[in-house]
């Protein structure tokens, strides 16, 4: 720690004295008379360099005032719309299987015909694939936004995303790993928020078997860590930039938030903005040609950072969980 010198305010001239070793904060004034005066503020120096700096803490205080003030501001401006929002999210989460389902069909010839001259898919099969993906998206996702049969309709949805991942080919791409990851992440919450408003039971009788409550706490914990990639692929991927670097760096520092639960509603409304608005400039592919083969992507793009915002969304509205930091302080 940085040695402080105290001037001694009672004393009529001062000239520090060199006398201690760093860090001492040890400081003597001379007087008129020429006697020894001990300085009272150094007293309270030389305890705190080893309690702490005091300053330190009145920082730590004032962030902690400020973040709770900004948390205040969030609470009581989103107050009249918070009943609709976990029916939102849960809709946002599902819209890129809907997306997808929609493409399909009224791609249906393409999508043939890219299985089965890239994909070597038999005839057939190909058809099969098609239409169990169609029916699984549609259903899983009425399921989602329906609450009904939750947990079947969240591992269906889970399927398609391996499905689709091993089908096109894309289970080893990074961008489509990444944000698959996302919007597994955001399946996951939606699980959790169906414990929360579940008894807790037992599978089986007299078996030892974890509660409804402990799987939300874990499905929290998984949700909110899975959610987070998709900004990791942001990024690693495009042009540098000197406000892409800063965007990176604060959005990372609320993605770690969010993973360790530490204000995890501010951080991830926080993240809400942010993707928001790179979804809106970024993956506008409503300016791009309908002819143009780039448009499809940035559509595929564009419907999967809704759904990952979703996501988001729910995590705001339930919490982080048991396993975070902001529900061991409640607890110390």
């Amino acid at each position: 720690m940085s040695q402080r010198i105290h001037l001694n305010p009672n004393a009529q001239r001062q000239q520090p004295m060199m006398g201690g070793g760093p860090g001492s904060g040890l400081n003597m004034g001379m007087g008129g008379g020429g006697g020894y005066q001990p300085d009272p503020i150094s007293r309270s120096s030389h305890s705190s360099s080893y309690g702490g700096s005091g300053s330190d803490d009145d920082l730590l205080n004032k962030v902690q005032a400020y973040t709770s003030k900004i948390e205040d501001l969030i609470e009581a401006y989103t107050q009249p719309i918070r009943p609709y929002v976990p029916a939102m999210a849960r809709f946002l989460i599902v819209v890129t299987f809907l997306e997808d389902a929609l493409r399909i069909m009224t791609q249906w010839s393409d999508q043939l015909w890219y299985l089965q001259k890239h994909r070597h898919f038999p005839w057939g099969i190909s058809h099969l694939f098609l239409l169990i993906n169609v029916f699984a998206m549609l259903g899983g996702s009425f399921g989602v936004i329906g609450k009904k049969f939750p947990d079947y309709s969240v591992f269906c949805l889970l399927g398609v995303v391996v499905a689709q991942g091993l089908g096109y080919g894309l289970l080893f791409d990074l961008s489509f790993f990444l944000r698959n990851l996302s919007v597994v992440g955001g399946l996951l919450m939606v699980l959790s928020d169906t414990y929360s408003q579940q008894k807790t039971k037992k599978i089986f009788a007299g078996l030892p078997s974890i509660s409804e409550t402990d799987r939300r706490k874990y499905f929290q914990l998984a949700g909110r860590i899975l959610l987070i990639f998709l900004f990791i692929g942001f990024i690693f991927q495009g042009t540098w930039s000197f406000a892409r670097v800063l965007v990176s760096i604060v959005g990372l520092g609320a993605c770690i938030m969010v993973a360790v639960g530490f204000k995890a509603k501010w951080s991830a409304t926080f993240l809400v903005v942010l993707l928001s608005v790179f979804n809106v400039f970024i993956n506008n592919w409503w300016s791009v040609h309908s002819a143009h083969p780039q448009r499809d992507f940035l559509k595929y793009d564009f419907f999967q950072t809704l759904s990952i915002v979703g996501g988001l969304l729910l995590l705001v509205n339930i919490g982080p969980g048991g396993f975070s930091v902001d529900e061991k302080k409640k607890v110390y």
